[in-house]
């Protein structure tokens, strides 16, 4: 049995490392249907990603010009779905807004590795660029780790 249904990247504003994660993780194989979000803690109003993100995601054979900004919320969080923040902090704050959240972690958490991702607001392109691949690599670890916990469900 699959783990989960659902996984939702959060970060700060949902302008930058979240969107662009998603975008990395939905143009990747998974061996099952998987919805995959976006979300911030602050959204004030809808916004697009970054152009600097769009910059990186468009060389890289993705795009997120079409994505606008959503605020998580607590009918995002249930037994199915896995929520990964950019960095410890953001983690903490869920847990204090929502109290209990069953399956929470940093993206290094989860895969059992230290380090937050860092936040690009008014970084040059070439960070954007950097960010992108360490996400990229997390991100096919992460498929890989949830794949081989799906198998060892099953066993």
């Amino acid at each position: 049995m699959k783990p989960y249904d659902r996984i939702i990247f959060v970060d700060a504003d949902d302008t930058s490392r979240a969107p662009m994660a998603k975008a990395i993780m939905q143009k990747k194989e998974f061996p099952w249907p998987m919805e995959i979000l976006s979300r911030g803690l602050v959204v004030l109003f809808p916004q697009p990603v970054n152009q600097k993100v769009e910059a990186v995601l468009v060389r890289n054979g993705c795009t997120a010009k079409e994505y606008v900004t959503v605020p998580l919320k607590a009918e995002d969080i249930n037994e199915r779905t896995l929520i990964l923040t950019m960095e410890e902090s953001q983690r903490i704050r869920i847990l204090e807004q929502y109290g209990e959240v069953p399956h929470l972690a940093t993206i290094a958490g989860y895969l059992h590795i230290n380090g937050d991702i860092p936040a690009l607001y008014g970084e040059p392109l070439p960070e954007y660029g950097k960010c992108y691949e360490v996400l990229d690599a997390l991100i096919s670890m992460l498929i890989e780790q949830l794949t081989e916990e799906a198998k060892e469900e099953k066993e």
